[in-house]
């Protein structure tokens, strides 16, 4: 058997961990720049407000419903996320990490446990432990597993947050239930060409033939069918390393010079390296893109990308800098207002097993001197040495406006108890 465990409204029930008087209060997350709505309590889906909804078109509707509203406080997340999959882990050896706020257990051998207890007693302790909610739902495959917790989540007075498909019955009554476009795996794209065939139901995409799925969806698609018939077809991963890494950002004021973006690109540069070493990796190419706000039509507009192949891979800061730099040059125009620019570093190998080259390799000096830039910064706090092409007045960071405290994570915002 497999569970899915899910923190519910996640983001938000961190903000009301250390505020209990936003308990049954409205509460949303705003995305990077005080964007958009990246997370809502259950009150605040009651009184209107849509995942992705731009913030100041909304702010009459926040103050109509008393919405109290956050900036992303990814420190404080992050740290609460890192103690709830610490004490899942002590439910079953083996677990996959799925997001921030997601695990998958896999129970092999808990043949004689009550699994429905289990669940309970998970759902317990993490509350108890943490403040966050979660909801657990348990089932002979990862696909059913998702199903089964996103009907735990659905009605949780009747399940009390735990819901278990262990029949044949069960599984037919929650597949007709669930919608094709809410099934775990299934895109929009592949949804509405379901939709077209009169598959409005995941029951109904089961008792689609094989062929018919593997030549619409691919093999993954043939996999995922199998998991929703209770066949065992989709087992726990292991974590791996990422492919690409961005750093981008939507600018809070439009940059009209050159030496503005410069700046932005060599910190998105840094930034990106700092991840290829948190992961033993370098990278043999980047991409630079820069574009002006297509909201903007009272403006001209200009967008451009470049990708540049590196004479040799790297994860140092100072040499990707370097490249990204000469990227931007190359696409940089004068005259145009730009919103929004980026770095991304891609084609890895791992840092300890480079092939040389006869002629041009990193500078092995910088492997010792980032490894103590990255200790400090830990310790210290981010960016505290950073490049000097960076400024370092931040003038890059991000708006955050309504940011609350890193309670958990900075000892100057531990909370304080009047007693």
């Amino acid at each position: 058997m497999f569970a899915l465990v899910d923190c519910n409204n996640f983001y938000a029930s961190c903000e009301r961990v250390f505020r209990p008087d936003l308990n049954g209060k409205p509460v949303v997350v705003l995305s990077n720049n005080d964007g958009c709505v990246i997370a809502r309590s259950n009150e605040a889906k009651a009184a209107g407000i849509p995942m992705g909804a731009p913030a100041f078109e909304y702010e009459k509707l926040f103050e109509q419903h008393s919405v109290q509203v956050f900036s992303a406080n990814f420190a404080l997340y992050g740290d609460m996320s890192s103690r709830v999959m610490d004490i899942l882990s002590g439910y079953s050896p083996d677990m996959e990490i799925y997001s921030i706020d997601e695990a998958f257990l896999k129970f092999t051998g808990f043949e004689h446990f009550d699994l429905q207890q289990h669940g309970a007693s998970m759902r317990s302790k993490v509350l108890k432990w943490t403040g966050i909610p979660i909801s657990v739902g348990i089932a002979p495959t990862k696909a059913l597993a998702k199903v089964a917790n996103r009907i735990a989540k659905k009605y949780p007075t009747e399940t009390r947050g735990v819901y278990i498909i262990d029949s044949e019955e069960k599984r037919i009554k929650a597949l007709k239930w669930l919608k094709t476009e809410d099934v775990w795996g299934i895109g929009r794209q592949h949804s509405q060409r379901l939709y077209r065939m009169d598959v409005a139901t995941a029951y109904a995409f089961t008792q689609l033939r094989d062929d018919v799925v593997q030549k619409m969806m691919s093999i993954t698609g043939l996999r995922l069918k199998h998991d929703l018939e209770g066949i065992p077809t989709l087992d726990m991963e292991e974590a791996q390393i990422k492919k690409n890494i961005a750093t981008t950002r939507t600018f809070e004021t439009n940059y009209t010079q050159y030496g503005q973006l410069a700046e932005r690109i060599s910190t998105f540069a840094s930034a990106c390296a700092e991840k290829l070493r948190l992961q033993n990796s370098c990278c043999h190419s980047l991409m630079v893109f820069i574009h002006t706000n297509r909201h903007r039509e009272d403006l001209p507009q200009y967008s451009r990308n470049i990708v540049i192949k590196l004479p040799y891979p790297t994860n140092s800061g100072i040499e990707l800098t370097k490249f990204a730099l000469q990227a931007l040059k190359q696409i940089f125009k004068q005259g145009f207002a730009y919103k929004r620019a980026g770095v991304v570093v891609q084609d890895f190998s791992q840092a300890d097993r480079l092939q040389r080259s006869l002629f041009e390799n990193r500078d092995e000096r910088h492997v010792p001197l980032f490894k103590v830039v990255d200790a400090i910064n830990t310790h210290f706090g981010q960016q505290k040495v950073r490049l000097a092409a960076q400024d370092t007045k931040r003038v890059w960071k991000m708006r955050q406006e309504k940011l609350s405290p890193r309670y958990t994570t900075r000892i100057d915002d531990i909370i304080t108890i009047h007693v």
